[in-house]
């Protein structure tokens, strides 16, 4: 009898498997979708759209989508803020230790928050935010105006002193515009190097 429940409890239970094959499939699409940025986030424009559309339709859940747009915009700022922040590493003696020249711009640009990352946190705040205006507990009535007006605010100020970061330390958070460097093409001929070699000597 002990042996059986040995047995029995050893063996992963029908929700534990369940639930594993659930992360598989999602991670397999996940990784399916991650060369499709376009795609992405046009799915994800539909889906905001669609969640600000049932919240027009149902006139309620505006705390819920002042919360949300919040979450977006911390989630974009620290998409546009570099992994290393030039500010962390400014001697207040010697001034910015980057960049080092006039011209240099911070290189190479590497995110606090991938674009990848930024997407899927995105998109998963937009459906918890649709699951939660099915809640009429969390239809918190309020004066939304005041809250369009505190948000506009808090994004003014926000992507004003981001802009003014990216001036100082002088990074472009967006690769369109960039200078790319290209190496020789291939010409598909191919070289004898020992031929090259005794040719020389």
């Amino acid at each position: 009898m002990d042996d059986d429940i040995a047995t029995s409890s050893s063996q992963p239970n029908i929700l534990s498997r369940v639930y594993k094959r659930y992360c598989e499939i999602h991670q397999h699409y996940l990784d399916r979708s991650t060369p499709y940025p376009t795609g992405r986030w046009i799915f994800t424009v539909f889906l905001l759209l669609a969640y600000l559309l049932r919240v027009y339709i149902l006139q309620g859940w505006y705390i819920i989508t002042y919360a949300l747009g919040i979450y977006l915009l911390n989630l974009f700022i620290a998409f546009l803020t570099p992994k290393i922040d030039p500010a962390l590493l400014e001697d207040p003696d010697d001034g910015p230790s980057l960049p080092t020249k006039a011209n240099e711009e911070f290189r190479p640009f590497m995110r606090r928050l991938p674009e990848f990352k930024f997407w899927y946190s995105a998109s998963k705040s937009i459906v918890v935010g649709m699951i939660c205006t099915c809640f009429e507990a969390l239809n918190i009535p309020v004066f939304w105006p005041i809250l369009v007006m505190y948000f506009i605010i808090l994004f003014t100020i926000t992507m004003k002193r981001q802009i003014k970061h990216m001036i100082k330390y002088r990074y472009i958070p967006f690769s369109h515009g960039k200078t790319k460097y290209k190496g020789k093409e291939d010409t598909g001929k191919v070289v004898n190097v020992s031929a090259l070699a005794t040719e020389e000597v």
